[in-house]
């Protein structure tokens, strides 16, 4: 189906995108060996269960144990199940956008390789989506993991980033998630991304809802997940911050704190000079003076960087022709 607009010297047409699939599961794989076979023979029954077409796409992401040759496995007895392979180990962040950009499907859902997550909880995510919601997030009520290691910095996490972001999530760290496709198809992940895609989706305005999943204790293999992550997120949740407020629009940001910064500076300038003119206090030695001209400084270099910010943001967009807003559907 096709929508035209007809103006004054053009027209244009926003196409209905027809997926060849109703589903796609991603599943991205490091070191799993021992949970893949369990994996997909228990999520088989409950896909064919749906009575739609599906496809099953593992990404391995450079494991260095058995994982390839189970994966190659799966794929010869069963073609639904696709397998991309990473040269080396990137990350779960770029196993998620090798599964985006290659998923067929018009529904796509990702689920961890470590039997954490029930392929059970899939039918339940599907039904959330076909009410019309454009994400929809697996939160993990009773997690079975570690609580200093594991769940007390997730819920000092899913809070924070809640608050930051402005997309309220139990659990930002559930890889359980159902997405429309052209929801993830909009979103360019990097770094440890992936557990902001919803936060990073709603700029488009899409409807999020999260709903109470299972979660099993691992039984095999070990947790790639620890605090020494807990300083990436925070750094990435920083970047998150900017794209969603300020990635258009980078000298309201660096700009008012240069203009706070200048207006500090300029009144303590115009106190000392009012001090020195009418009551012949004199300037030298006085610390005021020196923060009065570093204020103003800086003031003038988050200006400029805010310019260059913007400069930068046009070039981007104009380059990569990205549009700075998303048409759900027209009328006519």
């Amino acid at each position: 189906m096709a929508v035209t607009l007809h103006g004054a010297n053009e027209s244009h047409s926003v196409e209905e995108t027809v997926y060849p699939l109703d589903i796609s599961i991603i599943i991205p794989v490091y070191n799993e060996e021992e949970n893949l076979a369990l994996l997909y023979q228990g999520m088989k029954p409950v896909l064919e269960g749906l009575g739609r077409s599906f496809e099953i796409i593992f990404v391995d992401d450079g494991s260095r144990d058995g994982s390839p040759q189970v994966l190659a496995a799966l794929n010869a007895a069963d073609a639904r199940c696709r397998v991309i392979r990473f040269r080396r180990n990137f990350g779960q962040t770029a196993a998620m956008s090798a599964g985006f950009s290659y998923a067929k499907g018009a529904v796509i859902i990702t689920l961890d390789a470590d039997l954490q997550n029930d392929p059970g909880d899939i039918p339940m995510l599907l039904e959330k989506i076909d009410d019309g919601y454009d994400v929809v997030s697996g939160w993990r009520i009773h997690r079975k993991d570690k609580f200093i290691t594991r769940r007390l910095p997730s819920i000092c996490a899913n809070w924070l980033i809640s608050r930051i972001t402005g997309v309220k999530l139990h659990d930002y760290g559930c890889t359980l998630k159902a997405y429309k496709n052209e929801v993830a198809q909009n979103i360019d992940l990097y770094g440890e991304m992936h557990r902001f895609i919803p936060a990073l989706a709603s700029w488009m305005g899409i409807s999020v809802t999260e709903i109470p999943v299972s979660h099993h204790p691992r039984k095999h293999g070990k947790s790639k997940y620890g605090l020494s992550r807990t300083l990436r997120v925070f750094l990435d949740l920083i970047t998150v911050k900017f794209l969603l407020s300020y990635s258009t629009k980078p000298l309201q940001m660096f700009g008012s704190v240069g203009v706070l910064a200048s207006a500090m500076g300029f009144s303590i300038a115009a106190y000392l000079s009012y001090d020195k003119l009418f009551r012949g206090n004199p300037l030298s030695n006085r610390p005021m003076l020196f923060l009065a001209i570093l204020m103003i400084l800086v003031g003038i270099q988050f200006i400029t960087m805010g310019l260059l910010g913007e400069m930068m943001a046009r070039i981007y967009h104009d380059e990569q022709k990205k549009p700075i807003y998303v048409i759900k559907e027209i009328l006519e």
